[in-house]
């Protein structure tokens, strides 16, 4: 015999379906010893101001949970199970000031099932934040050098909340991690490049992420972007060579660098990232005026220009001077090469890319430049703490 007994609440009905004892030999019925799982949900039926950086749980007694189901309209909150299947949590906050349903069945050990309905309402946000840009743009193809810079539309006090909410998977299972670099921007790393020729998606979970006090996220954010071929340039200032790796196949170009006779025109060492392409930049002397006295003035047009830092340095086809590739450094900060070698390294290159520049008394990583992205000149484990990157 199977009975359905049905609780009513605001808005809620509650359900158990249970299988009693069937009747023992000889026409007297044996005593009913089964028990029903008892279902807990939290936050309580019919709550109003649930927090939305609280999680749901779900927790059974005498027996297990079988299915949880939260939702939000037509939307699902991911979540998971213990391992025995006594409790279940949400993984991500949940989205302010909307109803949530959620659906529990478990089973006794006796095989008798129970299934219980609830709702709840989540508190509004006061203050909201959102994401104002991430880097790379949705559907791009970049070099296995590449950041994730995600930047907000507001200042983020708890980093660690925001941290957990922010998730990177990759094809490959590349590892990675984020460091803060200021309290509006977080920039994500792996520990090693990228490997070459796979998909990688972003997602902020930020729907009920608590950033500041009374501050919450109240929308996801999602991007894909590609890893494209391997890239891996070394430009060395002393052999005046640039080798080239790509995808595995080793070509070699005569270069030359920055004269050094000021700091403007000393190529800066250290990882360089590739930023953008153009194939004409009219490229002017810094802190110098035509005529001036003392100065080395410059103004002229470039071809084949792939920037490689924010402050002036590309790698592009040399501007005369030709006798100096592979003899001398002549350049006012570039690496020059020959028009072979600036055809074959602009045609390859992509957001991203990496170019190792060696050999001279400028570092890198010490510019002042605040849009350059110097990420992979620091250590993996200063770049896993919090604060200030050492070098």
């Amino acid at each position: 015999m199977r009975n359905r007994r049905l609780f009513a609440g605001p808005a809620i009905a509650a359900a158990t379906v249970a299988v009693t004892s069937a009747c023992s030999g000889g026409g007297q019925q044996a005593a009913s010893v089964a028990t029903d799982a008892t279902i807990k949900i939290s936050p309580a039926d019919g709550r109003r101001t649930v927090r939305p950086d609280r999680s749901v749980e779900v927790t059974v007694s005498g027996g297990r949970l079988e299915q949880v189901d939260v939702r939000q309209d037509d939307t699902d909150a991911p979540g998971a199970f213990d391992a025995d299947h006594r409790s279940w949590k949400t993984i991500w906050t949940l989205k302010p000031g909307v109803w949530y349903r959620v659906k529990a069945t478990a089973r006794s050990s006796t095989g008798r099932v129970t299934a219980v309905m609830s709702r709840f309402r989540t508190a509004s946000a006061a203050h909201q934040i959102a994401i104002a840009d991430v880097t790379p743009q949705a559907g791009e193809k970049v070099g296995v050098g590449m950041p994730i810079i995600v930047t907000f539309d507001g200042p983020v006090a708890d980093r660690a909340q925001v941290t957990r909410a922010l998730e990177v998977r990759a094809d490959r299972a590349d590892g990675g991690a984020w460091h803060w670099m200021s309290d509006r921007q977080a920039v994500y790393r792996t520990r090693r490049y990228w490997q070459p020729h796979q998909n990688v998606t972003f997602t902020a979970h930020l729907a009920g992420v608590r950033a500041a006090k009374g501050v919450y996220g109240t929308t996801d954010v999602t991007r894909t972007f590609t890893i494209g071929a391997s890239n891996i340039t070394v430009a060395d200032s002393r052999t005046h060579l640039m080798r080239v790796d790509h995808d595995g196949v080793l070509r070699t170009f005569l270069i030359s660098m920055g004269k050094g006779t000021t700091r403007e025109y000393t190529t800066t060492s250290g990882i360089h990232l590739t930023r953008e392409k153009k194939q004409v930049v009219q490229m002017e002397s810094p802190n110098c005026k035509p005529g001036q006295s003392g100065c080395d003035y410059y103004k002229e047009d470039v071809h084949l220009a792939v920037r490689i830092s924010m402050g002036g340095e590309y790698v592009h086809q040399s501007v005369g001077e030709y006798d100096a590739l592979g003899d001398r450094n002549a350049s006012h900060g570039c690496v020059r090469t020959s028009r072979a070698g600036a055809r074959y390294f602009f045609g390859i290159a992509q957001r991203g890319d990496i170019v190792k520049i060696t050999g001279t008394s400028r570092r890198f990583v010490d510019e002042p430049n605040d849009g350059d992205w110097k990420y992979w000149n620091y250590s993996w484990s200063s770049w896993q703490k919090d604060g200030d990157l050492s070098r």
